[in-house]
């Protein structure tokens, strides 16, 4: 759970596609759910807690460097630059990157997320009344499709958070390409990465004392009770993060606490006692590792941005030719 955007509160196939995927991962082995349907209303409340907790790192170090960095961002960024961000959510940290960029003509949000980005032109069209605010509902997986009067300008990408953490390596890169399409020759993209470091330090970010992260966790059981008729007995599950370091990642699960059998869109699913639902994966990189990750999807490296004690990092990429 390292984006601290992405609110996925539904269009209108979001309940089939939560079903379908349901329904796939339950009946795999090991079980899994996906976590972007973790983003209920609810459960982006429930992650705006976290991103509060002592705990956890990410948020608080990320927004600590991009404050530091932003002049130098802002100072390579063209004058009537377009910022395209993929996965935007409320845009809350965005804000740190728009007011350093004072020179951009126009800011692309995408988000599924429609209330999400209706707030957040509400709020950034007030705070920066000459910024053309255009927003797009749909997956950022998606080619981006700028209006006419936008379409030839320079391009910069915005992807925070280490959402790219939670992408199997191969997927990542795949993720990588398509941005690097969207951003076209030349572009760059400004994307957090969140580093490795000692399991004694990662573990407590996904499994606060306050509990807040098992809420989180949880919530996706609650959420497939009420939206798809589910009978998942909450007091049957309990949150776990594990840290995989063949891997390199932290792994969110849900275990089954006894030998129980859980019913959803008439179908029945078994769980023997200490059995996983996997949530959630959360790649650790280096900042060399990232750095080939990138120039494997066609990116060119330029600067790396972290912290004092090494935690997080902020990698500026730019479009190979």
């Amino acid at each position: 759970m390292t984006h601290d955007h992405h609110d996925f509160d539904a269009p209108s196939d979001e309940d089939s596609s939560f079903a379908s995927a349901a329904l796939a991962g339950l009946a795999g082995s090991p079980k899994t759910l996906p976590c972007q349907f973790f983003y209920d209303a609810r459960g982006s409340e429930l992650f705006e807690l976290i991103t509060d907790v002592p705990e956890y790192y990410p948020t608080r170090t990320e927004a600590s460097i991009l404050s530091a960095c932003a002049g130098e961002i802002a100072a390579e960024t063209p004058t009537g630059s377009v910022l395209v961000e993929f996965g935007s959510g409320s845009s809350r940290k965005t804000e740190i990157l728009l007011t350093a960029l004072d020179a951009l003509k126009a800011y692309v949000p995408i988000d599924v997320s429609g209330s999400a980005l209706d707030e957040a032109r509400e709020r950034l069209s007030t705070r920066f009344p000459n910024l053309i605010v255009h927003p797009i509902v749909g997956d950022f997986r998606a080619a981006l499709v700028l209006p006419d009067d936008l379409a030839s300008r320079p391009r910069l990408g915005f992807f925070p958070g280490s959402t790219i953490g939670n992408f199997a390596p191969r997927e990542a890169a795949d993720l990588l390409r398509s941005m690097a399409a969207s951003l076209a020759l030349g572009g760059r993209l400004i994307i957090g990465v969140d580093l490795r470091k000692d399991r004694a330090r990662l573990l407590p970010a996904y499994n606060d004392a306050a509990g807040v992260t098992a809420a989180f966790n949880l919530n996706l059981l609650v959420r497939a009770n009420r939206e798809l008729g589910a009978d998942f007995d909450l007091a049957g599950f309990e949150h776990e993060a594990i840290f995989n370091a063949e891997k390199s990642r932290i792994e969110m699960h849900l275990i089954s606490t006894r030998k129980q059998t859980v019913s959803l869109l008439g179908r029945h699913f078994d769980f023997r006692p200490g059995e996983s639902i996997h949530t959630e994966n959360s790649h650790k990189y280096s900042v060399s590792d990232f750095g080939d990750l990138a120039r494997s999807a066609g990116w060119t490296p330029r600067r790396v941005w972290t912290d004092a004690q090494s935690l997080f990092s902020v990698h500026e990429l730019v479009v190979a030719g």
